[in-house]
């Protein structure tokens, strides 16, 4: 990946002073502006080149619109649930949380509540400080032999499973990306939530808030729960529904409940948090020294590491980057750009595209389809979008203007090969290249294959013409006339019918229209 520039980065909210540190040292102004306002906030942002915030920090999509400078939003922190990642992306900005910084801090709390509730230890603290002795009050069970369903097996649903191991539970959970054989190695079974709910002694929550998982556990599924089952939530307030909660702790079907976090923070709806068998929390996740620090220094370090072309590591909505810092995807995304504005200045001017196809060849090109066909888009429709359309962006644009966009891979004798055809208003144009010497080469357009690559830099001026021996010492007149000198001239292999050429120039010509006697269509690109 081309490397990005980021000269001044906004912390809005309080990160550790590593944070800070490690930017500066870098090269990159940092100013702290904590407890912003959002009219602060909109009118400060267009300023800065990144954003560093933690959770209280709502980036909105009126806030990103109001960031004109804007490439990067740092979430010091797992989850990005106060970014709007759909307008960041839309509009090409990068959006990274540090994925590990809290893991450990906030197992440990799962962990330190899982036991609270075995022992009601926090109920019998505060009756201590009352002044009273109720040891049976608070008779408590041991967790040796108990079931622990862990909803959610990434990170932190590991940690906790491992932990909770050694006082002799048994672990089984439910994740819709994490294999079982890999959650087997680390001693959880894995199982339909079906088949989890009634077997769960103790529950706990580990997914992000999105629409499949908010209200996961509700009316219905606590009823699938064993009597008296107890639920831990340190990860995303709504993914228990509330008023359910409160209804099954009624009951007595959820024999209590530990929750660090919450629907409103802080809530003003105390009927959770004033209940007897509920041990609350103020959303203390990742509320560690070691936690605040590490997730400080991260997501700086992941910073200046995308800066500097190392790395993209924590990026929740530019996948599609992550290969792309060796110069040799360096020099393919050049090539897929270049490809792109090739057919976008000689056949798809002013013309409706409809279909997009790229097609990568041999097996050097396997793992960059991707990151290929995304830079391609950005020759293509460059023009077509105000703004910078970018790898991040593009894909969403084009699906936004309708434009179908196929990739695929096949393993051929053309090793290294990157063939693009597009549909435009019924008619189909097509183009390849490849790289050769670390520059990106024009191998064939529409048709045409080159006796030699085309070189894909500098002024290319693209010619449509019947084959012609004349052509080019009549387009040198015209050129020479304009005050335009020619530094290269590529001719096609076949000269049957109507063929393309391209001529290399020290400068785009003011007037194409002076070509029109001569050739049959002209386009011109700089690269």
């Amino acid at each position: 990946m081309a490397p990005i520039s980021i000269r001044t980065v906004l912390i809005s909210e309080s990160v550790d002073p590593r944070c800070r540190a490690v930017l500066e040292e870098n090269g990159i102004h940092v100013t702290e502006r904590q407890s912003m306002k959002k009219e602060e906030l909109l009118a400060e942002i267009k300023d800065y080149d990144g954003l560093v915030v933690r959770s209280a920090t709502k980036v909105t999509a009126e806030v990103i619109n109001a960031a004109d400078n804007l490439k990067i939003i740092g979430r010091a922190g797992t989850g990005v649930d106060n970014v709007d990642v759909d307008s960041a992306t839309k509009k090409g900005i990068i959006v990274m949380n540090t994925p590990s910084g809290n893991t450990i801090s906030a197992a440990e709390l799962t962990c330190a509540l899982l036991m609270s509730l075995s022992r009601n230890v926090p109920q019998a603290a505060m009756s201590m400080k009352q002044g009273k002795w109720d040891r049976k009050k608070f008779m408590g069970t041991e967790l040796l032999g108990k079931v622990l369903g862990i909803v959610g097996l990434g990170r932190i649903g590991k940690e906790v499973a491992m932990r909770m191991q050694s006082f002799g539970m048994k672990t089984i959970g439910y994740d819709p990306i994490t294999p079982p054989e890999v959650s087997a190695s680390w001693g959880v079974e894995q199982m339909s939530l079906e088949q989890l709910w009634p077997q769960c002694d103790y529950i706990t929550v580990h997914t992000p808030l999105m629409p499949s998982t908010a209200g996961l556990l509700n009316d219905e599924t606590f009823a699938k729960c064993k009597k008296g089952v107890k639920v831990v939530n340190c990860a995303r307030g709504g993914i228990i529904d509330e008023d359910a909660l409160l209804r099954a702790l009624e009951s007595g079907q959820c024999g209590g409940a530990g929750l660090d976090v919450f629907v409103e923070e802080p809530p003003t709806n105390r009927s959770l948090v004033d209940h007897p068998n509920v041990i609350s929390c103020p959303h203390l996740g990742a509320s560690t020294r070691e936690a605040q620090a590490r997730c400080g220094e991260d997501i700086a370090v992941q910073i200046v590491d995308m800066v500097k072309g190392k790395n993209l590591v924590g990026a929740v909505n530019a996948q599609v980057l992550a290969s792309t810092f060796s110069p040799e995807s360096q020099s393919l995304i050049k090539l897929g750009q270049a490809v792109g504005a090739v057919l976008q200045s000689c056949c798809a001017a002013k013309k409706s595209l409809s279909h997009v196809q790229v097609t990568t060849q041999g097996e050097c090109m396997k793992s960059c389809t991707g990151y290929l066909t995304s830079a391609v888009l950005v020759g293509l429709l460059s023009r077509e979008f105000e703004g910078c359309p970018n790898l991040i962006n593009i894909l969403s644009l084009a699906k936004e203007t309708g434009i179908i966009v196929n990739q695929s891979h096949c393993d051929s004798a053309a090793e290294g090969v990157c063939k693009v055809e597009i549909a435009a208003n019924g008619c189909s144009f097509k183009a390849s290249g490849s790289v050769q010497g670390g520059v990106p080469v024009l191998l064939e357009l529409n048709g045409s294959t080159f006796r030699q690559p085309i070189s894909l830099r500098g002024n290319l001026l693209f010619l449509q013409a019947s084959a012609d021996p004349q052509l080019l010492s009549s387009v040198a007149g015209v050129l020479t006339s304009e005050g335009v000198q020619i530094e290269s001239f590529s001719a096609p292999v076949d000269h049957t019918g109507d063929v393309w050429y391209c001529v290399g120039v020290s400068s785009p010509l003011r007037d194409l229209s002076a070509l029109e006697p001569l050739v049959k269509q002209a386009a011109q690109l700089g690269i």
